[in-house]
């Protein structure tokens, strides 16, 4: 199994896919940063639209940014399953190792790292900007006051669910275009809109990005309100269940659906 684990890291890795995808999610991280340094502070009719840079919610608000990122995960999952059927390697994987159920939990394993590792490196990247950016305002570094390690889980668990997320929808649609399409509408029109209007957040709380959100311990009213979300322990089982939920469909349909 970890032979199989690092031909599917090699697959990805070989590639500049990945570092591309990470160079475009740390942009943008970054950009979503500027706008919260650039906009902190500012008055919108008589009241700040954001706290001010040296506050610990403005810390808060700022280090849940990098989850804005895990749409790459997604798509870095996507591409690992449904690159096997658009260059016609499937064939050969499955000749190599025919137990077909083994390569994708090597396909999952290997997600579950990628995720990790993109999770990791918006966390870093938070790191470089918000830490200094608080000082240089007169603020102090408090990692527990700012939730630094719930969000930083949070962040991360949301980075490694959206590669094994992408990972069964590759599985399902095996198309590349559509699954990176399906992937980026999902994420950031479907989810969003969802959690984002109150008549809708009860099914909202309950999706991947409403359970997600509920552990990054953020309470920011969108203009509609402020989102009614799961307890961060609800969030964290609901992830969990996807996860299992995401292995299974691309197990199940992949072993069971013929590949010519």
């Amino acid at each position: 199994m970890i032979g199989l684990v690092k031909a599917e890291l090699q697959k990805l890795f070989t590639t500049r896919l990945w570092w591309i995808m990470l160079l475009v999610m740390l942009v943008l991280v970054g950009v979503n940063l500027g706008l919260f340094i650039g906009f902190a502070g500012v008055s919108q009719n008589g009241a700040p639209a954001l706290p001010e840079r040296d506050t610990v919610e403005w810390a808060r608000m700022a280090w849940s940014a990098g989850a804005d990122g895990n749409v790459f995960a997604m798509i870095l999952g996507v591409v690992m399953m449904t690159a096997e059927y658009r260059y016609q390697t499937i064939t050969g994987t499955f000749l190599t190792t025919p137990r077909r159920g083994r390569v994708i939990v090597a396909k999952l394993v290997g997600g579950l790292l990628v995720g990790l590792l993109f999770g990791l490196g918006a966390l870093v990247f938070e790191a470089v900007v918000v830490i200094p950016t608080v000082l240089i305002s007169g603020g102090e570094f408090s990692p527990a006051a700012w939730h630094i390690p719930q969000t930083g889980l949070g962040i991360i668990a949301t980075f490694a669910l959206y590669a094994l997320f992408g990972i069964g929808l590759g599985t399902l649609v095996r198309n590349q275009v559509a699954g990176i399409v399906g992937a980026v509408v999902w994420s950031y029109v479907i989810e969003r809109i969802l959690v984002a209007i109150p008549a809708l957040q009860p099914v909202g709380r309950w999706l991947p990005g409403g359970a997600a959100q509920s552990l990054l311990s953020i309470d920011v009213d969108t203009g509609l309100g402020r989102p009614e979300l799961l307890p961060a322990w609800g969030g964290a089982l609901v992830l969990a269940g996807y996860a299992v939920i995401f292995a299974l469909v691309a197990s199940a349909t992949t072993v069971r659906r013929d590949i010519t």
